[in-house]
């Protein structure tokens, strides 16, 4: 079998390295994002996510599957205080779990680590809806805050696909 045709042609590969991207204030204060891929269109997003100790996010419920790398600090669920996650953790979340982020207040460094999230995260506070937090929602709010910033859009990788005709 001869190697196939090139279906997809890139001039250079899509790339991102978190050092070259600004980070974002996230949901939560002691938090902060760096975008690096947003697919609006399929629910996916991918972030580097920094959270300083004593942050705490709200329960929230996943629609579909999260992995999420830890790469410093430490971190938990709520629930799960028996399974802390550190730096080298791999942690898989499957599509309907819910649960409560949390660094404890005494670690000694923030927690870092990116995420790989499929669709969205259903937000309560006090045990009521709150809010939906996808990947068109992220970048929205990347988007107004680097407007209010002064900034450029950031770079991040964000597949061109849209409705159209096959045709067109």
């Amino acid at each position: 079998m001869s190697l196939p045709k090139v279906v997809t042609h890139q001039d250079r590969l899509l790339s991102v390295n978190i050092h070259d991207v600004p980070e974002f204030p996230g949901s939560e204060a002691g938090s902060t994002i760096t975008p690096l891929f947003l697919d609006r269109e399929n629910g996916i997003w991918v972030l580097y996510g920094k959270f300083e100790p004593g942050t705490q996010l709200p329960p929230h419920f996943h629609t579909g599957t999260v992995h999420f790398f830890t790469t410093k600090g430490q971190w938990n669920y709520v629930e799960y205080p028996e399974d802390p996650q550190t730096a080298g953790s791999y942690l898989y979340e499957p599509g309907g779990s819910v649960h409560t982020f949390s660094v404890p207040a005494d670690a000694k460094e923030a927690a870092e680590g990116f995420m790989v999230v499929y669709g969205a995260n259903v937000i309560f506070k006090d045990g009521e809806f709150d809010s939906v937090r996808d990947a068109g929602a992220i970048e929205a709010g990347i988007l107004a805050a680097a407007q209010r910033a002064g900034m450029p859009v950031p770079k991040y990788i964000r597949p061109a696909g849209g409705a159209r005709f096959s045709n067109e």
